[in-house]
């Protein structure tokens, strides 16, 4: 069974995004991503977008499951749509908040990030694990990621796939507000923002965008990741993710 996203507009202009994949942890599947792309298509009176995961846990990342095999040629890359999705997150002009609690990792990560803001408790933690399935991520998401915790850290993070703990995820900036109630302060937040000018948000949000460097577009870039999504190793990669085993990879020449 797939997962689903609970859309409740509550009063005030929020509305709150639960995701629902608790078999997962939240994981991400094509079907989650197009429901999430929905809701964005909001009507002037929502103000704030709330991004949260259910049971605990904001999203393991992307559904593994989905990957079954290498893309062909013509098709798009696996991770197309999430960027699609992501962007169109990032570029809505209502400001929004991740409630960030348990596991980000991977898709989860890039998820909270394309939030303007993100919230958490002492049980969140993030990373990102494309090294340890033999993928290459996203330029676009490496560049989500990039903006929220600077060059180095990103570099750290991607190629390291440590996890990082809420304390240290509030000193890197993907938390913006550590506290004992995650939701609480959230919805304080929500508050605050909701009762802000949403043309003056919407205003800024485009300037401080367009003050961001472009993610590169390299027809390279994708051969290069098309070639390692079909590779012995992302084969190995999610074998093992799925089997819940140490990966044993093999493919040295590529």
């Amino acid at each position: 069974m797939g997962g689903t996203l609970d859309v409740e507009d509550l009063p005030g202009g929020v509305r709150r995004l639960t995701v629902q994949h608790l078999a997962r942890k939240n994981a991400l599947d094509d079907g989650i991503l197009r429901q999430l792309h929905d809701a964005l298509r909001t009507p002037p009176s929502v103000r704030v977008l709330w991004v949260r995961g259910a049971g605990g846990a904001f999203s393991a990342g992307y559904d593994l499951h989905q990957l079954s095999r290498a893309p062909a040629p013509n098709e798009p890359l696996p991770d197309a749509l999430l960027g699609e999705v992501l962007d169109a997150l990032t570029r809505h002009p209502a400001p929004s908040i991740a409630q960030v609690q348990g596991p980000a990792f991977g898709a989860g990560c890039e998820l909270a990030c394309a939030c303007d803001f993100r919230v958490g408790d002492a049980t969140a933690v993030f990373s990102l694990p494309p090294a340890k399935l033999g993928l290459v991520y996203a330029p676009a998401g490496i560049r989500r990621v990039q903006t929220r915790v600077g060059a180095q850290r990103a570099r750290l993070m991607f190629l390291t796939a440590q996890r990082v703990d809420a304390q240290r995820a509030l000193d890197y900036g993907l938390l913006d507000v550590l506290g004992a109630d995650a939701e609480a302060q959230t919805q304080a937040l929500a508050s605050e923002l909701a009762a802000l000018s949403p043309r003056a948000l919407a205003g800024m949000k485009v300037v401080l965008d367009s003050l961001l460097p472009p993610a590169r577009e390299d027809p390279a870039l994708e051969a290069l990741r098309r070639e390692r999504f079909a590779s012995a190793d992302a084969a190995e990669g999610r074998a093992s993710f799925l089997e819940r085993r140490a990966a044993r990879f093999l493919d040295r020449e590529r």
